[in-house]
């Protein structure tokens, strides 16, 4: 899924760059890129015993720095084109996604 999602931050970055919250000391589209770039790595990283625990840190790191991105899709539902309740039900998701980093990238345990 990271994998994926880390793509189509490339693909087509135009969705992410605008829920970007505004006020981040970079532009919408590095912030895209550099989030892409990490769930890219971290997907990738969570297929090899050696490399999920790192994987596992970076994904958690990543999902708490994206937070706010959905906060702020969650607050302007429209702006993005989605149904409020779309846009709210995404931020109970983020803890379950955490959990299931959190499982997926122990080392062998």
């Amino acid at each position: 899924m990271f994998t994926a999602a880390g793509i189509t931050h490339f693909v087509a970055p135009q969705f992410f760059d605008r829920i970007v919250p505004p006020g981040l000391p970079m532009s919408a589209r590095t912030a895209t890129l550099i989030s892409g770039a990490a769930e890219l790595a971290g997907g990738l990283g969570l297929l090899h015993p050696a490399t999920r625990p790192a994987a596992r840190l970076g994904l958690l790191a990543l999902l708490l720095a994206v937070f706010p991105a959905n906060i702020y899709m969650a607050q302007e539902p429209q702006k993005f084109g989605v149904p409020a309740w779309v846009a709210w039900g995404r931020l109970p998701l983020q803890p379950l996604l955490m959990w299931l980093v959190w499982r997926a990238g122990r080392g062998r345990d």
